[in-house]
């Protein structure tokens, strides 16, 4: 891996810490009813969520937009949705989508999408970490002002402590 596109390499204290804030924060304006994470990277920073706020209703949806794990991976054309029923019903529900990472926002927002499909009255996201380098290529809004919570903004590319090094 590229050392020079690496903007933040996160241990687990670092990123446990980060969780615990970004839980304090969604706790402030009031616990989610559910927490969608999108797989894969979305599911450990859910689960770690859902143990913070006390909740047990978790679902995970797959939606890609890269085509491999890598630094500078090819993204897709648009985001790729795999079986998007696996939020199953989600009526009336105040609902939180979670992301590891957001790069260009695009996948955050097909997840939206397709919770309010699903028929989610309030939809909240999250994302831990964002990429601001792909953020910028991609759109004039500041991260805050397209998503509910962001734990940092970085300068390139995220390594998870659960990512292979």
């Amino acid at each position: 891996m590229d050392a020079d596109r690496i903007g933040l390499a996160l241990d687990w204290p670092t990123f446990t810490a980060l969780a615990a804030r970004l839980a304090a924060d969604v706790a402030r304006d009031g616990a989610p009813q559910v927490l969608v994470g999108v797989l894969r990277g979305g599911m450990v920073p859910t689960v770690m969520l859902a143990h913070a706020l006390g909740l047990r209703t978790v679902r995970a949806v797959e939606v890609t937009h890269t085509t491999a794990d890598g630094v500078d991976a090819t993204k897709t054309e648009a985001p790729v949705v795999v079986r998007p029923d696996t939020l199953g019903d989600l009526a009336g529900m105040d609902v939180l989508v979670v992301d590891d990472v957001a790069g260009t926002g695009d996948t955050m927002a097909t997840t939206v999408a397709l919770a309010r499909r699903a028929g989610a009255r309030r939809v909240r996201t999250l994302a831990c970490v964002v990429n601001e380098t792909n953020w910028r290529k991609a759109r004039t809004q500041q991260p805050g002002e397209v998503l509910t919570y962001v734990g940092a903004v970085v300068e390139g590319w995220v390594i998870f402590p659960w990512e292979t090094r």
